[in-house]
């Protein structure tokens, strides 16, 4: 295996520099006038950078808004093509995307049409996912910062034979398939313990005495200051049925360390990205309430398209200390119990609610630590919440073990991928 030592670096001899622009199209997007509600809610997806915030897959179809043909005809939006690379190019940089079908992206995105003679578009994803930090560090601006187009044209990479490219990508996306699998079996495992909790807590149709469902049989209900509930539940402050409310913790990082700290950007809801661990010095007291335990509530408390996003901590893990933009939610077990009030605090209510306890200007809003310690709660008899948790619990611990294998999948991508990306590892290729 020969190599040559090149402008950007030491590369097979079969390897071409190029620059983006000479293997595709860049684009950037658009964002028509938000006063004009024609131009809003159609049937083409419009994509931002906050849609792809806590987007853990490859391929989008759909962001939280869309956009009717007019408003793409009076705009600077651009319909894409089914395969264009979607890359973030501020607030922030680097969130990295395929485009399943034909959209749009507002213009914080540098988007790559490929040209498919000379580059395939699974393979650039995987290129940018490499050159991320590289593209990051030649960003222009003071107060946000950006990378411009004429930097991403210009910007140069490695480019193998076409035929090597999708073999390269194809080992990066068959661990990245297995992946996103795990991850689709995990969203219905979760999809079945919020059934169960509506059913129990949201509709009151949750066992009594006699196994029957309690509301559809009779069961007494009363009034209070959420409304209707059943008789012998209690609405109370947060706080009061919670061991610990409290935000984590945060010092200089170190390159490694066995401290690691779980920041926002690693928190993606439902999963952690734990790629994006930061890790804290070993020489410095940091408090044992601020290290993760089993079954805590994490909300991210502060950043835009971040905030109130909650994981349920259910991984084994040890020496992992929360950042100081997450608040630390657990459960008393004495009054209550964390799956409940985990999947309590993720409905759609209380998201609302979360949206309302903002405060900061934008790019600083943070979630108030003291309104969210007085959020007003329904609790169920311990008894009850008890039983809920016995049966949410093994769904959790089939989730649990598709979690590590994701880890150790991941773990594989992640160091193939620079590997890959250089030619240190080279692919066999079948010519036919």
């Amino acid at each position: 295996m020969s190599f040559k030592y090149t402008e950007i670096g030491k590369m097979p001899v079969e390897w071409d520099v190029k620059m983006i622009q000479e293997i595709g199209e860049v684009v950037s997007g658009g964002t028509p006038k938000t006063k004009e509600d024609s131009y809003w809610n159609g049937n083409i997806s419009w994509i931002t950078p906050k849609d792809l915030s806590s987007f853990t897959e490859r391929f989008i179809e759909v962001g939280e808004r869309s956009i009717t043909e007019a408003g793409l005809k009076n705009s600077s939006a651009k319909l894409l093509p089914i395969g264009t690379v979607l890359f973030s190019s501020r607030a922030p940089i680097g969130y990295i995307a395929i485009a399943k079908k034909e959209l749009c992206t507002n213009q914080g995105f540098k988007n790559i049409i490929c040209d498919t003679r000379y580059s395939s578009n699974e393979f650039l994803y995987y290129m940018l996912k490499d050159k991320k930090n590289e593209i990051e560090s030649i960003a222009g601006g003071s107060t946000f910062k950006e990378v411009s187009g004429k930097v991403v044209k210009e910007f140069k990479i490695p480019i193998p034979p076409l035929n090597e490219q999708k073999a390269i990508a194809h080992i990066l996306s068959t661990l990245d398939d297995k992946i996103e699998v795990n991850n689709q079996i995990n969203k219905t495992l979760e999809n079945m313990a919020q059934a169960i909790f509506k059913q129990w807590f949201v509709d009151f149709e949750f066992p009594n005495e006699d196994g029957e469902p309690y509301k559809s049989s009779g069961g007494e209900m009363v009034e209070s200051e959420l409304g209707m509930i059943p008789k012998g539940w209690e609405v109370v402050k947060l706080e009061t049925v919670c061991r610990e409310i409290t935000r984590g913790f945060t010092s200089k990082y170190v390159e490694k360390s066995r401290f690691k700290n779980l920041n926002q950007k690693v928190n993606k809801g439902e999963v952690l990205e734990k790629q994006y661990y930061k890790f804290l010095r070993e020489d410095i007291e940091i408090p044992q309430n601020k290290f993760v335990k089993k079954y805590d509530i994490l909300l991210n408390s502060l950043g835009q398209g971040t905030l109130g996003r909650l994981h349920f901590f259910i991984e084994d893990e040890e020496n992992v200390v929360i950042d100081q933009h997450i608040t630390i939610i657990r459960a008393d077990h004495e009054t209550s119990f964390d799956s409940y009030l985990y999947h309590l605090l993720s409905s759609s209510k209380y998201t609302q609610i979360f949206d309302g306890l903002v405060s900061g200007s934008t790019g600083m809003q943070m979630l108030n630590i003291s309104k969210v310690r007085s959020l007003t709660v329904c609790m169920p008899p311990v008894d009850l919440q008890k039983d809920f948790d016995n049966r949410i619990k093994t769904l959790y611990k089939k989730k649990e073990v598709l979690l590590y294998e994701n880890e150790y999948l991941k773990l594989i991508r992640d160091s193939l991928l620079p590997k890959l990306m250089s030619g240190e590892i080279r692919v066999p290729i079948n010519n036919n």
